[in-house]
């Protein structure tokens, strides 16, 4: 893969681009995925009521369906009303003159990159696609698909399952009776988005794997070497993030885990194939 990107000329053979004009075919990309962000944010802008009422303070409904299939698990396994989370105890309020306004903006632009994050991602790889050479562009195929697929997925992930545990947990915390809590919506936001954005982005650990065994910065027997430690974070993060029970933490830390040894997998894939282009070509 080359620094630069390449187009062909108009005998179809192909150019080098300068570094002007490279930035030139980027500034292109960035407003053709800015133009998908506004219309997102358009739909979201549309359908605020619902958004807004039913999607971002949702974790905050004690009919959240996390919530309800909880409950609903804990009394099917016999343990009662363990995992039903207990009521939201908490008020919202806004203390600046614009703080409700620029959390509805907030909104409608997070959400709007969402819905476009697919196209913004192919606008990207457009980009990068003309420097990529004829085997890069074979071991990339479906590139697109499988990183929007882990985006939503860990979107989904950390909407219905990391969200409303971390949200529970402050709402119920208190260093004494006498403490009230009392949000800003900008801080909930604040503090629900970076969570959603996190997992989407977490989920792409698979794909980043990959790649990174392909031009091979890890392995396989590294990442295998390393397993307990990885294990131990995953289990810190979910024990802060979850209420302190055991069934909670596992809830949140087998997707962790489950990508974790697809990323190995995915790495053995990637030395196996390695290791037959190499006895191919030596004969």
């Amino acid at each position: 893969m080359k620094l630069f990107s390449r187009n062909e000329n108009s005998d179809g053979t192909r150019a080098e681009m300068s570094f002007i004009e490279h930035i030139d075919v980027l500034r292109g990309h960035l407003f053709k995925s800015a133009i998908a962000v506004v219309i997102g944010a358009i739909v979201m802008a549309v359908y605020n009521n619902f958004i807004v009422k039913k999607i971002l303070m949702g974790p905050t409904h004690k009919d959240f369906p996390t919530y309800g299939i909880l409950c609903r698990l804990s009394q099917k396994l016999g343990m009662g009303s363990k995992l039903c989370m207990s009521q939201i105890n908490v008020k919202m309020q806004s203390t600046t003159v614009a703080g409700q306004f620029d959390v509805y903006f907030n909104i409608i632009l997070t959400g709007g990159f969402i819905l476009a994050f697919p196209y913004v991602f192919w606008q990207f790889w457009k980009f990068a696609k003309p420097a990529l050479t004829t085997r890069e562009l074979k071991n990339t195929r479906g590139v697109i698909f499988w990183v929007s697929l882990l985006f939503f997925t860990g979107v989904f992930f950390g909407y219905f399952v990391i969200a409303p545990y971390t949200i529970n947990f402050f709402a119920n915390f208190s260093v004494d009776d006498n403490v009230q809590n009392i949000w800003t919506i900008g801080s909930y936001f604040s503090t629900i988005v970076p969570l959603i954005l996190g997992a989407g982005l977490a989920f792409q650990l698979p794909l980043v794997m990959y790649f990174l065994a392909k031009v091979g910065v890890v392995s396989a027997a590294y990442l295998r070497r390393v397993r307990k430690y990885a294990i131990l974070i995953m289990l810190i993060v979910a024990g802060i993030i979850t209420p302190p029970d055991m069934i909670s933490q596992i809830v949140c830390t087998i997707p962790l885990m489950l990508l974790y040894e697809i990323s190995v997998w995915l790495c053995m894939k990637v030395e196996k194939k390695k290791a037959q282009e190499d006895a191919a070509e030596w004969g």
